[in-house]
């Protein structure tokens, strides 16, 4: 997210291991359908795992922290899943999957895709589709021909890139919707959010859109479902899913924010044209 985000979040504003941490927000697994606990699947594990994450492979932020220092960090704190989601990349690393299953991590494929100017997650699609998606339409088409998964990352932020009633226009093609870190109690602009998922059947899920180590284990969620990638895009579609949440505590987050806001780009933010599609990088 940009700076005008990062400033007004921190205007307003122990570690979790594989339980939920003390005064942490959770939602239960529930059938988004009926809102009924959803027994465990006989065979399956609950997976501790964070969809929204940037390294320093990222083309736009520049970021400290390289993949296999994620990776290390992340089992050391019992996630079984990650989704590296560069801006408008997708990362292709055969090296960094090997090293993150030796420590018993899943990488599921994952780009913080900007359509229109605004943000979307796209999970577990191949990089040759991913590529040629353009706008919401073509959204549509990818999660037709593949088994991926599309969240609505922060989309209720007070900010341009954030999808805000965009979502609204097309809700059909979001699988779940986005509980970011960035939050303290008396501004947190995920409980929009968190409304709108429960309006519309959709799963909430959390992730630490990921700038700084220091994010990772303070939200996060945990899915009933195997260690596989198709697996765990199914058990979110399913519902089966539960977010584990704090608030960042005022100094990290004002430290996050202010790295985010400091540090220079890689390259300047690619004007739209005036039909509003961002180029492929």
């Amino acid at each position: 997210m940009a700076a005008v985000t990062a400033a007004a979040a921190a205007a307003g504003a122990s570690r979790a291991g594989n339980g939920a941490p003390r005064g942490a927000l959770v939602h239960r697994l529930r059938s988004t359908s009926t809102g009924a606990p959803f027994a465990p699947v006989e065979g399956t594990d609950v997976l501790k795992i964070d969809l929204h994450l940037h390294t320093s492979d990222d083309p736009l932020d520049c970021i400290e922290h390289d993949g296999t220092a994620l990776v290390d960090r992340a089992a050391d704190l019992g996630f079984g899943a990650l989704a590296i989601t560069l801006h408008d990349a997708q990362l292709e690393n055969a090296r960094l999957s090997a090293y993150a299953r030796e420590r018993g991590v899943v990488l599921i494929p994952g780009v913080e895709r900007t359509i229109g100017g605004r943000h979307v997650l796209l999970l577990n699609f191949p990089a040759s589709a991913v590529e040629h998606v353009r706008s919401l339409d073509d959204v549509a088409r990818l999660r037709a021909s593949a088994n991926g998964l599309v969240i609505a990352p922060h989309p209720f932020f007070p900010d341009p890139s954030c999808l805000g009633d965009a979502l609204d226009a097309r809700a059909d093609l979001f699988d779940a919707v986005e509980w970011s870190y960035f939050w303290r109690r008396g501004l947190n602009f995920n409980a929009r959010a968190a409304r709108w998922a429960r309006a519309h059947g959709k799963p909430l899920v959390g992730n630490s859109d990921l700038h700084d180590l220091r994010q990772l284990g303070r939200t996060y969620s945990l899915v009933d479902s195997p260690p596989d990638a198709a697996a765990i895009c199914d058990a979110i579609r399913a519902g089966r899913v539960q977010l584990c949440t704090e608030p960042a505590p005022m100094m990290e987050l004002a430290s996050v924010f202010g790295g985010m806001i400091l540090r220079p780009r890689k390259r300047a933010l690619t004007p739209l044209p005036s039909d509003g599609v961002v180029p492929t990088l």
